[in-house]
């Protein structure tokens, strides 16, 4: 397995506290995780959507940055039909808090991932520069294709697969990522190692982003997966932390 000494980001991972779903994973888990890995720092977001279950999520992230903020960076995960509201959350969300993108979850919302309402919300994000990240897997509304339909309708934003296809579509996450430069890959619980390799190939390095889904996935697992790719030490140094911190950068608070 390849070695790398250089710092590493986690592009996508969890902090929440809702009991009555059954998820309690306060920043202290998430950091601990990141400890064992040896990961530097993760981009952060809720599990549930606002608005919704917890109106103050906004406000929980922001303060799980706050305790943490050489560890953790913000993302706002909002639900699209609520239109005008999810709107002034999403400017609240990088204006006031500087939180760094939006995460869609169309499992979670039943929201079209290139429906008017989506749509409308990944343009406010291209507008600040803020890159979207969209629940990507098996599940109907999630596959490739369809976030395809997203991409191409907002050609300035930055449109991140996560979980690049899942189990079964990964293949076509990659065609996906090849017909459209806007598209990014992100490699959490996706168990297939050479895919990420082929990914790098076909697309290039610069458009994969290693991330754990943690702390439902292990991050020390899910960074071991990466190494395991095969990757050359330029490739590696893009994947683990030169890709996301670039998008991180290009966001316009």
């Amino acid at each position: 397995m390849t070695a790398f000494s250089g710092e590493v980001i986690d592009s996508h991972t969890h902090v929440d506290e809702v009991s009555a779903l059954g998820w309690v994973d306060p920043p202290e888990k998430l950091v601990g995780l990141l400890d064992e890995a040896g990961i530097a720092k993760a981009v952060i977001m809720t599990y549930t959507e606002l608005p919704g279950f917890n109106p103050r999520a906004l406000e929980y992230i922001a303060g799980c940055v706050d305790r943490y903020p050489d560890r953790l960076i913000g993302y706002a995960r909002l639900h699209p039909w609520h239109e005008e509201e999810a709107a002034i959350l999403l400017r609240r969300a990088i204006t006031e808090y500087r939180m760094k993108g939006l995460k869609l979850h169309p499992v979670g919302t039943l929201a079209h991932p290139a429906d008017a309402p989506t749509l409308k919300l990944i343009r406010l994000a291209a507008s600040f520069g803020a890159p979207v990240l969209v629940h990507c897997g098996d599940e109907p509304l999630t596959t490739p294709l369809t976030i395809a339909g997203a991409a191409a309708a907002v050609p300035a934003a930055t449109v991140i697969l996560g979980h690049m296809g899942g189990y079964f579509h990964v293949d076509e996450a990659i065609e996906v990522a090849e017909r459209h430069p806007n598209v990014m890959l992100e490699t959490s619980a996706m168990p297939y190692p050479r895919k990420i390799a082929e990914a790098v190939s076909r697309i290039a390095a610069d458009r994969v982003l290693f991330a754990s889904d943690g702390p439902g996935c292990r991050p020390d697992l899910e960074l071991a997966k990466v190494l395991a790719a095969g990757l050359s030490d330029a490739d590696l140094a893009l994947v683990l932390r030169g890709n996301i911190q670039r998008l991180m950068n290009g966001v316009r608070h």
